[in-house]
């Protein structure tokens, strides 16, 4: 058994889409239209494109809601990307004019930081020693 996908609940699929792929440089992998205005909107790390899919799926459900925002409130990440190297990805980001709520923190063998998708999500990037 293995992960295939995984989601993050966004306002807007569009501006998801942008941010993912223009920003934090995941390729957009299927996109295909739901309904009126949702569409099934994956992307993948450009490093493995047949690896875990990240679905950037709507977030219509009020209950998905509720829950994102909690997290959001409370500071807990959504989701977590591993990234070669968490400073100098902190810095290319900002860069870019992300924000983040948590700066690079070594934790033992663990680096992490924290930033806001714009998109409703907190997401965490991490380094493993």
């Amino acid at each position: 058994m293995k992960i295939h996908m995984t989601s993050v609940f966004v306002d807007d699929q569009a501006a998801a889409l942008r941010f993912y792929t223009e920003i934090l440089g995941f390729v957009k992998k299927h996109d295909v239209p739901v309904g009126e205005a949702d569409r099934w909107l994956t992307v993948v790390s450009p490093e493995e494109p047949g690896g875990t899919e990240l679905l950037l799926e709507p977030v219509g459900h009020p209950a998905a809601r509720t829950y994102r925002d909690a997290l959001v409130a409370d500071g807990i990440p959504l989701a977590r990307f591993a990234v070669g190297d968490v400073k100098a990805e902190y810095e290319r980001l900002r860069g870019h004019g992300v924000r983040f709520t948590q700066e690079p923190l070594e934790m033992g063998p663990v680096v992490t930081a924290v930033f806001d998708d714009t998109c409703g999500n907190l997401i965490q990037i991490a380094t493993e020693a």
